[in-house]
């Protein structure tokens, strides 16, 4: 199979040591947010922001609050997934306002729509609405890990960390966010043992369920 993409794809892996000395452009980073702001999510609500990091002494304290992971220490910048801790009336409103304000569409077609939309969340338990807020994070996370691939910059995705001290030392909690995911992306360390490893995936042939 020949394809520049899969070529990427192959070329990608979970970076675990990162070049400390080597920093993103700020062209890579516009389209590393370029990248989350184009996301598909549903509805298009996108009821997800992402903090960008970048200080030495702040990526330094946020080490210990990721199980020591250097990753975060030594990344050009840590990229937090964020969801909203809540999705509101307003919020959907807001979402049409745009929607409006974009594309001309007048208030006689989108008001079914923004009502039908409020009413489904009113119904919706709080768990459930995180766990849907989740699921979008993780679309965007795919996205980037892709055109990082594509863009040549490494990265590696972190679950394991501390999200409630995330919170408190970012001040996210004041602006009604959570952490979900740790994105620390950079360029890889040569020394890294994980470079010249095989990938170990199931294949195509097990993977693919083909219906003709």
């Amino acid at each position: 199979m020949s394809s520049n993409t899969i070529e990427k794809l192959q070329w990608r892996y979970a970076t675990k040591r990162f070049d400390s000395s080597k920093t993103l452009s700020e062209e890579k980073l516009d389209i590393l947010k370029e990248t989350f702001n184009l996301t598909a999510t549903s509805y298009g609500l996108q009821p997800l922001k992402m903090v960008v990091v970048s200080n030495t002494d702040l990526k330094e304290q946020l080490m210990p609050l990721t199980y020591h992971q250097t990753q975060v220490r030594d990344a050009s910048h840590v990229l937090i997934l964020c969801v909203e801790k809540r999705i509101n009336e307003n919020f959907i409103v807001d979402h049409f306002k745009r929607v409006e304000g974009k594309r001309n569409t007048p208030r006689t077609i989108l008001e079914p729509f923004e009502k039908a939309l409020i009413e489904n969340f009113s119904k919706k338990q709080a768990p459930e609405i995180r766990q849907w807020m989740a699921n979008q994070l993780y679309l965007t996370l795919g996205a980037l890990l892709t055109v990082c691939a594509v863009e040549n910059i490494d990265a590696c995705p972190i679950e394991g960390f501390e999200p409630k001290k995330y919170d408190q030392l970012l001040g996210l909690d004041e602006k009604g966010l959570e952490s979900l995911i740790v994105l620390p992306v950079g360029y890889r360390d040569e020394s890294d043992l994980f470079i010249n490893f095989k990938k170990v995936r199931r294949g195509v042939e097990e993977l693919i369920i083909e219906m003709n």
